[in-house]
């Protein structure tokens, strides 16, 4: 209640003082004045002869600060919102340390790969004594597993694949030379020359296909010539080989 009555007392007009009855004292400062002083106004009282009319009229302000009680207690804490939106992917991290070195996997299977090969010559010439006859081989040059037979002149495929298979002659001078490489009961390539009064080296080589099975041997075809190819003991003119080239597992 203090405080609303001294407002009342200051709004009053400067003449109204005396008639309080309130002794002629010295002013003093209760409350921060506004600074500078306000003018007076238009319905302010003018007297030369009231020392109390000459002073400038004060507009109080009051210090709230004051009157501020104490902090009271935190309240509830309230329900969590809502999630954002997601936001941009940063950027790219540093790179990571270097891990330790893992520990040896279980050993895997042993490889196995298929081969064949073999390489067989004949010393002695040979004469077609029948229309068509196999050339037989008295040299075993290469013969892995034993697949070629020299008595018979074939080698019998065990591991299917692409072979490469080549053979090499000597022609007899005068003589016509005609031989076949044989798959089985089929000529798969021809090997010829014309008779000549010289003797040349004649050569015949392809890539064939074999299945597990499939025999493969020379043949000296004879027709209305003779047919011959030449050899000698001490030298070795007629050759013929082969080898796995890719087994079947891998194409």
């Amino acid at each position: 209640m203090v405080a609303p009555a001294l407002l009342l007392l200051l709004a009053l007009p400067a003449g109204a003082w005396r008639g309080l009855g309130l002794p002629r004292r010295p002013c003093v400062q209760c409350c921060r004045p506004a600074w500078p002083p306000a003018a007076p106004g238009p319905g302010a009282h003018m007297s030369n002869g009231d020392p109390w009319a000459q002073l400038p009229r004060l507009r109080p302000t009051i210090d709230i600060s004051i009157l501020k009680g104490e902090k009271g207690e935190a309240g509830v804490r309230g329900h969590s919102g809502r999630s954002g939106k997601e936001g941009p992917p940063g950027s790219r991290g540093l790179r990571g340390r270097k891990g330790q070195k893992g520990q040896a996997g279980l050993p895997g299977a042993q490889c196995t790969r298929a081969y064949a090969a073999f390489s067989v010559g004949r010393r002695e010439g040979l004469h077609s004594a029948d229309a068509l006859q196999a050339v037989t081989f008295d040299m075993e040059l290469v013969n892995l597993d034993g697949a070629f037979d020299l008595a018979s002149g074939r080698f019998l495929c065990t591991a299917p694949g692409v072979y490469f298979l080549s053979l090499n002659v000597h022609t007899w001078n005068y003589k016509e030379t005609y031989l076949h490489i044989m798959r089985n009961a089929h000529a798969a390539a021809v090997l010829y020359a014309q008779p000549s009064e010289r003797s040349v080296m004649q050569a015949q080589s392809l890539l064939l296909p074999l299945a597990a099975g499939d025999a493969v041997w020379v043949r000296m075809f004879q027709r209305d010539r003779d047919n011959a190819i030449f050899g000698e003991r001490g030298d070795l003119y007629i050759t013929f080989s082969g080898h796995l080239v890719k087994p079947d597992a891998e194409l």
